[in-house]
């Protein structure tokens, strides 16, 4: 039963690897170059915070996993919201600081914020422990959400679209 438990926490690191890739330049060549709101928190708080958030998520997908016996009929929609927020999660950092598309990445940070929420309410029958891991998600990604605004109107360029 460890197996399972390790890779289903782990999961969610392997796109904040690679999204840690793509930022690593970006942070220091492109992202100071931008207007950000006196509020911002500190570049170093995001990884902290991301593999903190990462860390819980995986596990609370294992709660759910293990709570409806594995991959059954009944995991199809938790662990699918499941996956389609993580997917949203690791997409938006390539949009944003890959491809310094800061409009298109606000809109689908809009809908990974949506869908952060509707896993949560969909795990909160399951397993309330792992909805109440994924509690200080919605925070940062609200946060993000919001900075990533800020950054958008704060900087309009052609790019930006």
């Amino acid at each position: 039963m460890w197996l399972p438990m390790i890779g289903m926490t782990a999961l969610p690191h392997l796109g904040g690897l690679y999204g840690g890739y793509i930022t690593r330049k970006e942070v220091k060549t492109w992202y100071p170059t931008l207007k950000k709101p006196s509020w911002r928190p500190p570049n170093a708080a995001f990884p902290v915070a991301w593999t903190c958030l990462y860390t819980s998520m995986g596990y609370g997908s294992y709660l759910v996993w293990k709570e409806l016996g594995g991959f059954t009929e009944d995991a199809v929609v938790p662990l699918g919201l499941y996956g389609l927020q993580l997917a949203l999660n690791w997409a938006w950092t390539p949009i944003f600081f890959g491809a310094h598309k800061m409009k298109w990445a606000f809109f689908e940070i809009l809908l990974l914020t949506g869908t952060v929420g509707a896993t949560m309410a969909s795990w909160y029958r399951i397993s309330q422990t792992a909805t109440y891991l994924m509690v200080p998600y919605p925070s940062l990604a609200v946060l993000a959400t919001t900075l990533n605004y800020r950054i958008w109107r704060d900087n309009p360029s052609e790019k930006n679209e």
